[in-house]
């Protein structure tokens, strides 16, 4: 197959369970003979060191067999932000094509697809003052008090937030203070004409099912999988450090979140009510599915390509090559 001279960055998204990482590595394995691949992952669960089996992170023979990037690169205790990723993956691709090899950015933040693609205001970094100013308040008067206030400073972000979602109601309340600017006035996307931010990706392939009930089905399979593979004792390990807290980004992924609430209530009763957290946490997975196709739909510039159709590997895999033929030809 004929490259083009500038290897492309080609970017895989799709929602939870629908293959990315099995085609991932299959078109890697497919462009070996003409070029290396080195992914990139867009996955704000997988930075998070230690939280493997709820993540669905790739094992290590996946892992050993394709280079990735972006992967266990932050502890549970730290946050990891869109900006953050924007400025690690600009540096990455460069790196990667520096080398030979072709990016693969692979994942199902859409957050992270979209700042990368279109780009995004920079945020005011934490300030550690101000937070501890805005705890004390809220140990006065409650969450719902807080997010009251964020509703008179900043009403389309206070819409968005329950009352007691206390980790993005301070973010929110400290970026007012700190910049004396609305949360949601950083959240307007940037248009990619004005930094060049959207030729980071050259081609942007999509895995989405047409039968939603396909992917419920894969969602379920994968969280029967996690259970059986220790995910309740991968929470509990994270528990037993003392540091952590369910408020924190990493402790509220999806499936973390739910397995923290069962053991409070183990932790209370003495009983663990493993059929509740499968309930919850399939029910938690499948609602995120639903937001990363609708975030997928307002990319129209995508490459569909459906994931519970017979050989939707090997369609991924030739949709791409299609592509870089073309390129090559251009």
């Amino acid at each position: 197959m004929r490259l083009p001279e500038t290897l492309p960055c080609i970017a895989l998204a799709g929602p939870t369970a629908s293959g990315k990482t099995a085609g991932a590595l299959a078109l890697a394995a497919s462009l070996a003979p003409h070029c290396p691949v080195e992914i990139v992952s867009v996955d704000s669960a997988l930075v998070y060191r230690g939280m493997d089996i709820g993540t669905a992170k790739p094992t290590p023979a996946e892992l050993a067999a394709v280079p990735h990037h972006l992967i266990d690169i932050r502890d549970p205790l730290h946050a990891y932000s869109a900006a953050e990723f924007v400025a690690d993956a600009t540096r990455l691709i460069a790196q990667i094509r520096a080398r030979g090899a072709l990016p693969l950015l692979v994942g199902g933040t859409m957050l992270y697809f979209k700042a990368l693609l279109d780009g995004i205001d920079d945020m005011p970094p934490a300030d550690p003052a101000v937070r501890a100013e805005l705890e004390a308040q809220a140990a006065a008067i409650g969450w719902p008090g807080m997010h009251a206030e964020l509703a008179r400073v900043d009403p389309i972000t206070a819409a968005r937030l329950a009352p007691a979602d206390s980790q993005r109601i301070q973010r929110a309340l400290e970026v007012w203070r700190i910049a004396g600017q609305p949360l949601s006035s950083f959240h307007t996307i940037k248009k990619g004409a004005e930094d060049g931010a959207n030729t980071a990706v050259d081609a942007l392939f999509s895995l989405e099912p047409e039968d939603r009930a396909w992917l419920h089905g894969r969602i379920a399979q994968r969280f029967d999988a996690m259970l059986d593979a220790g995910f309740v004792d991968e929470v509990r390990r994270l528990r037993a450090r003392g540091d952590l807290h369910p408020d924190l980004p990493s402790m509220r992924c999806v499936g973390y979140r739910q397995a923290w609430e069962v053991l409070d209530a183990e932790a209370a009763t003495g009983a663990l009510d493993l059929a509740g957290l499968r309930e919850r946490g399939m029910a938690a997975t499948r609602q995120l599915a639903k937001r990363q196709v609708t975030w997928l739909r307002s990319m129209p510039a995508r490459h569909t390509i459906p994931c519970d159709a017979p050989g939707a590997t090997e369609r991924l895999v030739q949709a791409v090559h299609r592509r870089l033929a073309d390129e090559a030809v251009a």
